[in-house]
C-alpha cells in the first residue's frame, strides 16, 4: 500500500537482539539498525542468528537507506551478513561507522559499501524521510536517536538510550533537543522497553568507575575484567583503575582490539596508553596486571571461555586470581554465562558478578527514566519495542498512564501510523537465520534440522561395496561417532545386521541403489533401535563396482 506511514518491525519487537526495522512512507523505504542475535538453548545448534531480511530485499529498490543508531552487536552485527542482499547507502555517526569499516573489512565488503558518515545531531534527507540524530548516553559512545520527520507526522525512534548525569565518554541525553521535538509535535514514539520492569534509575557508569577503582585495588594476583568490547567508557574505567592499583593492561580478544582501534579513531581512550598484546602480558607479574576479555556473554570461542576451559595460549588462571563480569546476562546466554563462571571457580579463581558488587549498570532506561522522556516528548502514539512481551506490555500500560495511546505489536506486523488512527494493516514474513560461516541458513530448513537431530541422537554412517548384481564386497563398515566409545563391539554387530539384510534381498533389488540404499539404511535404524533406543540420523554410502 502506498500512500501513508508505516512501522514494520522485521526483528527485535518482542525479543532480545536482531534488531531490523523499516519505515515506510508513501511506498518508500527506510531501514533501521541491522542486529544479530544468540542461539542460546532454543537453538543449540546455532551460535549466532540474523533476521530474514528477505522481504526487504524484494523491494530493495524502494529501499532509501539503512540508519544504524548505535555500534552495539544487536542493532550493527548483522550488516556484513545482509547487506549483500540490501545493497542501500548505510548512514551513521563517527563512531558506528568507524566499527562498521572495520567489520565489512573482514568480510570483504569495504570497497563496496557507500557508509555516509553523518555528525552527531546531524540532520539529512533521504527519499520521503527528514532525519534528524539527537543524542543520547548508553554504555557505547555517540549512541543516537532518530526523529523521523515526514509529511504525516514525526516518530521517534528511540534506539537504546538512558538518562546519566555523567555517562563519562560523551555527553549526556541531549534533554532539551527531546524537548524541542516535543513542542514541534511527535506522531508516535517508538521506544526501548528493556527496562519497562525495573523501578526507578538504571545508574551511572561514574558509579561503576568509582566501584572498579576500589574493587581491582584491593585484589591479589592477576585480575580479569569482561565486558562488552564495544562500552568504551567502561575499558577506560578499567584501565583507570589499574593503573590507579600499579598494574598494566592487556586486551584479549579481536572484538576488543577493534572497537579499541575505532575508539582511537574516534578521539577517544586519548588520555589511556597502549595496552598490552596477548603476548606481551605474559612478562607482567601477577599483581601488576589486568586483562580485559572478550566472553561476557558466554561466547563459546571468546577469550574468557578459553581461559575458562585453560585452553588459551598466553594465559592460565587459577588460585588467588579474580575474574569480574562488569556486565549483564543478555536473556538466552544464562546457561553460557554460568558455565563458564563454575569453570572458572572450580580452577580456584574468585568469581565477581554484579550480583556481588556494583561493578556494571544498564544502558537501557528503567521507569522514571522511560516517565521523563514521555514527559519531554508528549508523543500521540507509543509503539514500544527492544524487548520480550512482558517488557512492552508493561512499557504500554506505563505510556498509558503518561497520555500515549500505545500499540503493542509484533514481529512481522504492519503498523499504519498515518493518516487516521494507528491499525496493523497486514503482516509481512519475518524469521531467522543462522550464521554458518559464509552462509545464511533457515532455522526451520534441512541443514540445521539434521544437525540439530545430530546433537542430540548422533549420526551413523554405514558404507557397503556390491558388484552389478548386487552381491557384497567384504564386509559392510559402520562409523557412529558419539554413540559408542572404541571398546565397543556394537558397530560390528550392526555392520553384520546390515550384511543379513542385504543378502537376504530379493535379486531386483539389489540391482536398484536407491532399493539397496533405502533396505541398508532400515536395517541400520532397526539395529540401533534395539540396542539404544535412539533414533540418530543414518546416512549410506554405497559403492557399485
Amino acid at each position: 500500500m502506498t500512500g501513508d506511514l508505516a512501522f514494520i518491525p522485521l526483528g527485535g519487537t518482542g525479543e532480545i537482539g536482531l534488531n531490523l526495522n523499516v519505515y515506510r512512507c508513501d511506498g518508500q523505504l527506510l531501514a533501521v539498525d541491522c542486529g544479530l542475535g544468540f542461539g542460546g538453548p532454543e537453538h543449540p545448534e546455532v551460535d549466532v542468528m540474523v533476521p530474514d531480511a528477505g522481504w526487504l530485499a524484494a523491494r530493495r529498490d524502494r529501499l532509501a537507506g539503512l540508519v544504524i543508531t548505535h555500534a552495539h552487536e544487536d542493532h550493527v552485527g548483522a550488516v556484513a551478513h545482509l547487506w549483500p542482499a540490501l545493497r542501500c547507502p548505510i548512514h551513521a555517526g563517527p563512531f558506528v561507522s568507524a566499527v562498521l569499516r572495520r567489520k565489512l573489512g573482514e568480510a570483504g565488503l569495504l570497497t563496496q559499501v557507500e557508509i555516509i558518515t553523518q555528525p552527531l545531531g546531524g540532520r539529512w534527507t533521504v527519499g520521503p524521510f527528514d532525519l534528524e540524530f539527537l543524542r543520547v548516553a548508553h554504555s557505547v559512545p555517540e549512541a543516537q536517536a532518530l526523529a523521523i520527520r515526514t509529511k504525516y507526522g514525526t516518530v521517534l525512534h528511540t534506539g537504546d538510550w538512558k538518562l546519566d548525569p555523567n555517562p563519562l565518554i560523551g555527553p549526556p541525553t541531549d534533554e532539551a533537543a527531546f524537548a524541542r521535538l516535543g513542542e514541534e509535535g511527535v506522531l508516535a514514539m517508538v521506544c526501548d522497553s528493556t527496562n519497562a520492569l525495573v523501578e526507578g534509575h538504571s545508574g551511572s557508569e561514574a558509579e561503576v568507575r568509582r566501584n572498579l577503582a576500589a574493587l581491582i585495588k584491593g585484589l591479589k594476583g592477576r585480575v580479569a575484567v569482561t565486558c562488552f568490547a564495544t562500552n568504551i567508557a567502561r575499558v577506560e574505567s578499567i584501565a583507570m583503575a589499574a593503573r590507579a592499583a600499579g598494574r598494566q593492561v592487556a586486551l584479549f580478544g579481536r572484538s576488543l582490539r577493534n572497537a579499541e582501534a575505532a575508539a582511537r579513531e574516534c578521539g577517544y581512550l586519548r588520555d589511556i596508553p597502549p595496552f598490552l598484546t596477548e603476548e606481551q602480558s605474559a612478562d607482567v607479574p601477577d599483581n601488576r596486571l589486568v586483562l580485559v576479555c572478550t566472553g561476557s556473554q558466554g561466547e563459546p570461542r571468546s577469550a574468557m571461555a578459553k581461559i575458562a576451559a585453560d585452553t588459551h595460549p598466553h594465559v592460565s588462571l587459577g588460585e588467588g586470581d579474580t575474574v569480574i563480569f562488569s556486565s549483564r546476562m543478555i536473556p538466552g546466554n544464562e546457561r553460557a554465562i554460568l558455565r563458564i563462571q563454575d569453570e572458572l571457580s572450580r580452577a580456584g579463581v574468585e568469581v565477581m558478578t554484579a550480583d556481588d558488587h556494583m561493578v556494571h549498570v544498564s544502558g537501557h532506561p528503567a521507569r522514571d527514566e522511560l516517565k521523563r522522556l514521555y514527559q519531554l516528548v508528549k508523543p500521540k502514539y507509543a509503539v514500544p519495542v527492544h524487548g520480550e512481551w512482558r517488557h512492552m506490555n508493561e512499557h504500554a500500560n506505563l505510556a498509558e498512564t503518561l497520555g500515549a495511546d500505545a500499540y503493542v505489536i509484533e514481529d512481522g506486523d504492519v503498523l499504519r501510523l498515518g493518516p487516521g488512527t494507528p491499525d496493523i494493516v497486514e503482516s509481512v514474513p519475518v524469521g531467522r537465520l543462522a550464521v554458518d560461516g559464509d552462509r545464511l541458513l533457515p532455522l526451520d530448513g534441512d541443514v540445521l534440522a539434521a544437525r540439530k537431530k545430530m546433537l542430540f541422537n548422533g549420526v551413523v554412517i554405514a558404507s557397503l561395496a556390491v558388484d552389478g548384481a548386487g552381491r557384497m564386497l567384504g564386509q559392510p563398515q559402520v562409523s557412529a561417532p558419539g554413540l559408542f566409545d572404541g571398546t565397543d563391539d556394537e558397530p560390528a554387530q550392526i555392520a553384520a545386521d546390515l550384511a543379513r539384510a542385504v543378502i537376504e534381498l530379493p535379486a531386483p533389488m539389489k540391482r536398484e541403489d536407491g532399493a539397496l540404499r533405502e533396505a541398508a539404511r532400515t536395517a541400520v535404524r532397526r539395529a540401533l533401535g534395539r540396542r539404544l533406543r535412539k533414533r540418530p540420523s543414518v546416512e549410506v554410502h554405497l559403492l557399485r563396482v
